[in-house]
């Protein structure tokens, strides 16, 4: 599957402001960066250095008065769709030693608070069978709606008020899985087919050794969707963190199918 990405962002900046953006995709085994271009339009020189777990690349833009960045790519990306329901369970203290953080709570994925929720409602089930079983829930039990959280919603108020975005999907899956015992982390992500068209927000789960993309919203398969960054929840993979005041002008994410 190859993917064409392009994005424009366009804000007015209230005097002086230090940008932090994540819109690069991530150069990975499973997803290969065949042509990539990112243009900052600012006064001031621009900084880079790895994101999170090292997977993708933080850019640092000192701006004034306005702000302006396009980035365009084309990814190939090489990933099986696999049945996570066939994949066996991991005893937390066999987990690998850099996805332990992904164990454990964190400011919008409140884990310890879904442990009797999935001991009730899930019990007998582990590993790739419990992930499976998660996912469904998720998918089944909220519903998408535009507007319906703000950036600080966290998991626990997903689980109540049943509704979200891409976003609350994910950091509600995530909680869960972690209650279960899967580590489990938040990734910004390219995906066709997201609707609106956007940044998109999936989970990805740690079972038998390695990592699995799961988009919570069904939206995407994890064979169409292209990493930018992940980490403990949102709060390490928003795709922009203005450090003083911006308004919006422009922005627009489109994300295109080349072997269709």
């Amino acid at each position: 599957m190859r993917l064409a990405i392009d994005v424009t962002l366009a804000y007015a900046i209230d005097g002086d402001a230090d940008v932090l953006l994540l819109i690069e995709a991530a150069a990975m085994a499973d997803q290969r960066l065949e042509q990539q271009d990112l243009r900052v339009y600012c006064d001031a020189p621009i900084g880079a250095q790895p994101g999170f777990d090292a997977i993708g690349q933080r850019t640092w833009v000192q701006s004034s008065d306005h702000f302006r960045a396009e980035y365009r790519a084309i990814v190939a990306i090489d990933r099986p769709l696999l049945d996570l329901a066939t994949l066996p369970a991991t005893a937390p203290h066999q987990v690998a030693a850099d996805a332990v953080p992904y164990l454990l709570p964190s400011r919008y994925c409140e884990s310890d608070r879904f442990e009797g929720f999935i001991h009730r409602d899930f019990p007998n089930l582990t590993g790739g069978a419990l992930a499976a079983a998660l996912c469904a829930w998720v998918r089944d039990n909220l519903d998408y709606a535009s507007n319906s959280s703000t950036g600080e919603t966290t998991a626990l108020a997903t689980f109540a008020s049943r509704s979200g975005v891409c976003r609350d999907y994910a950091h509600l899956l995530v909680a869960l899985a972690r209650a279960g015992g899967i580590p489990a982390r938040c990734v910004s992500a390219y995906a066709p087919g997201v609707d609106p068209p956007d940044f998109h927000a999936v989970a990805e789960l740690w079972l038998d050794g390695s990592w699995h993309l799961v988009d919570a919203t069904g939206m995407a398969p994890s064979n169409e969707i292209v990493r930018v960054a992940v980490g403990r929840d949102a709060t390490d993979i928003a795709f922009m963190t203005v450090f003083g005041t911006a308004q919006l002008l422009e922005q627009r994410v489109t994300v295109v199918r080349l072997d269709d």
